[in-house]
């Protein structure tokens, strides 16, 4: 089979994270490690699908500042094509503060993503010849509501999106009716629909339109749902080191499963294993992800 070419529409971020040597302490000082890398839901998504064998192009934006250099340095040297990304003289590249406790799950964040507002229609018009090429495209919603509508309007291969917190995942709701497959976690998924109730949520949402729905509903597992069936996988028992991350990487294999065509079941499957392989890692990418097209046949 030939490779797969994905684009990745999104966010990129700075990451600054800490962790404390034991418990965490609520406003005061708390020795431990902290630590600075790439990343953000679309950088993080592309880097993914990059380590699963697809090819990638990223269409994010930056500031010209050192943390927008290093950026998009790191991306070319984990093989993602960046020359669709925006330059933006003056303004400063995203970062993500985050405060991890000591079980490894994030406890406090700050976002400063301003720059993202730049990826507008008007900037993406040069580039929709190159996003049509691709054999899908994600979107992610740290995008503006008027971005992601009119992508969905201009981009005629797959789409795939990511929900990335309970305050953006309502941008996602014009272009419903458009996506290939969405993976939401359950607070996202009542949001998006108004059910309380996980499955009723996947099946509301296939309603609007989603073609494939995997609700990640945290210890308890995936629901996964496509036409009639609805399916529950159990949670893929894991070490927790770091989530940051987790929810992307089986976004991640959402979208190589669609691409190459695995069923729902084997979709699920992938996108739990996925998961469950970043929350065991320091990286937010985690570099066993190279080792799941095997576990397929592929």
């Amino acid at each position: 089979m030939a490779t797969k070419h994905i684009a990745v529409v999104g966010g990129m971020n700075m990451d600054i994270g800490g962790r404390p040597e034991g418990r965490l302490v609520a406003r005061d000082s708390n020795p431990g490690a902290v630590t600075m890398r790439p990343g953000g839901v679309g950088h993080n998504i592309a880097c993914d699908l990059r380590l699963l064998g697809l090819e990638v192009s990223l269409l994010t934006a930056v500031g010209d500042d050192f943390f927008g250099s290093a950026l998009l340095e790191s991306c070319r040297a984990a093989g993602i094509d960046t020359r669709l990304s925006l330059l933006c003289p003056g303004m400063r590249s995203s970062t993500y503060l985050y405060v991890n406790g000591e079980d490894g799950d994030m406890q406090l964040a700050i976002a400063d993503m301003e720059v993202t507002a730049r990826i507008t229609p008007e900037a993406l018009a040069p580039h929709l010849g190159a996003l049509n090429g691709a054999d899908a495209v994600v979107l992610d919603a740290n995008l503006s509501t008027e971005t992601l509508e009119y992508l969905a309007q201009h981009v005629s291969v797959p789409l795939y999106a990511d929900a990335v917190s309970t305050a953006k995942a309502p941008r996602l709701l014009p272009l419903l009716d458009r996506l290939a497959a969405l993976k939401p976690n359950a607070i996202e998924a009542e949001i998006l629909t108004g059910e309380h109730d996980a499955e009723q949520a996947a099946r509301a949402l296939l309603r609007r339109g989603v073609e494939r729905v995997f609700v990640s509903i945290g210890a308890g597992g995936l629901i996964a749902a496509e036409g009639e069936r609805l399916l529950r996988l159990p949670c893929i028992p894991a070490r927790s080191v770091n989530t940051t991350g987790a929810g992307d990487a089986a976004t991640a294999a959402v979208v190589w499963s669609g691409v190459c065509g695995l069923t729902l079941e084997q979709t699920a499957l992938a996108a739990l294993t996925a998961g469950a392989w970043a929350t065991e890692s320091e990286e937010p990418d985690s570099p066993r992800l190279r080792e799941l097209p095997a576990l397929f046949g592929l």
